[in-house]
């Protein structure tokens, strides 16, 4: 445990790494974005103030936006570390390959402008962004085994990546003497639990990784801000939430409504500590564009739903 101001946070290990996190993540997709870059510095700021500690990120973010190219994200971070002076206060999680796969030389390369953005000399947890079966799994865990011989990473995290390749990616570091996998990022939330429950899990727990959630409160939808279709214009991805309005979504919805009457937390708090409760999973990963958004993420540090608030939760958003 740590505690500062007065708040102690758990923290948990990364897969069998030597590294321990808060059961929280920030987001920096939404860096030089939907967050500009002083309200990015406050976010990261209060983010640790309160006992955060893992910030990630990757090089592709936020190529989606005119005018970038990607590495926006990483640069202001890297800004952030330098100006704060609190590099040793977090880990540091990057992702590689989203586009340009997972080629040796593309990975050596991308990690060397990685480090530079961020202005740090080793990235803490590097992932491959996402699967890239045109390069056999020898190749490109022995560029990321190299990298963490010299020191340039301190562990592999896998991404996007289906139950079958997990299992398959630990096999082929296991017989090639290869640094192993130690966490994996899958997109899961309460109204999209099909996507890692069941088969991807059940590897995730044969080979003992740690598991940081993406989509985890499901863009914007588990915070209650979208009702109804008139709610959609209400952000850059609002139209994202179309679908979670069919179905389950305004039965979580309203579970999430009941609990927050009874515990006074916000949706979202709610949602990331239903996350936070799951076998497995070390921490979700959240993004904040304001210190208001920011203050209702880390109340999940500290919010402990009871066994039949989970079960309600679990019941409401059951496939």
């Amino acid at each position: 445990m740590v505690k500062k101001r007065g708040i102690e946070v758990e923290k948990r290990a990364i897969g069998s790494s030597d590294m321990h996190v808060a059961p929280l993540a920030l987001g920096g997709n939404v860096f030089d974005w939907t967050a500009d870059i002083a309200t990015s510095f406050r976010i990261m700021d209060g983010f640790v103030d309160v006992g955060g500690s893992m910030i990630d990120t990757a090089d592709v973010y936020s190529m989606w936006v005119e005018g970038h190219t990607g590495g926006e994200s990483e640069r202001v971070i890297g800004d952030w570390l330098k100006k704060s002076g609190k590099r040793e206060d977090v880990v540091i999680a990057s992702k590689v390959g989203f586009l340009a796969g997972l080629d040796p030389v593309i990975v050596r390369n991308a990690c060397e402008a990685s480090l530079k953005r961020l202005g740090t000399d080793r990235i803490d947890l590097y992932y491959m962004h996402k699967d890239d079966e045109k390069v056999p799994l020898a190749d490109s865990l022995g560029a990321f085994d190299e990298l963490v011989k010299a020191g340039k990473i301190r562990a592999i995290g896998l991404s996007n990546f289906t139950a079958e390749r997990v299992r398959e990616a630990m096999q082929v570091a296991e017989e090639n003497g290869l640094a192993k996998p130690v966490a994996l990022q899958p997109w899961y939330n309460l109204v999209e639990r099909e996507r890692y429950e069941d088969e991807l899990r059940d590897a995730v727990a044969e080979a003992g990784l740690g598991v940081f959630t993406y989509y985890s409160i499901a863009n914007g939808f588990l915070t209650g801000k979208y009702r109804s279709m008139d709610d959609l214009d209400q952000s850059p991805r609002g139209l994202r939430n179309v679908g979670y309005l069919e179905g389950k979504g305004a039965k979580v919805l309203e579970v999430l409504d009941d609990i927050s009457s009874e515990t006074g937390a916000p949706l979202a708090t709610i949602s990331l500590a239903w996350l936070a409760a799951q076998p497995t999973i070390t921490a979700p990963i959240a993004s904040a564009t304001s210190l208001k958004q920011l203050s209702e993420l880390v109340e999940s540090l500290t919010l402990e739903l009871s066994d039949e608030q989970i079960e309600r939760l679990n019941e409401a958003s059951a496939s």
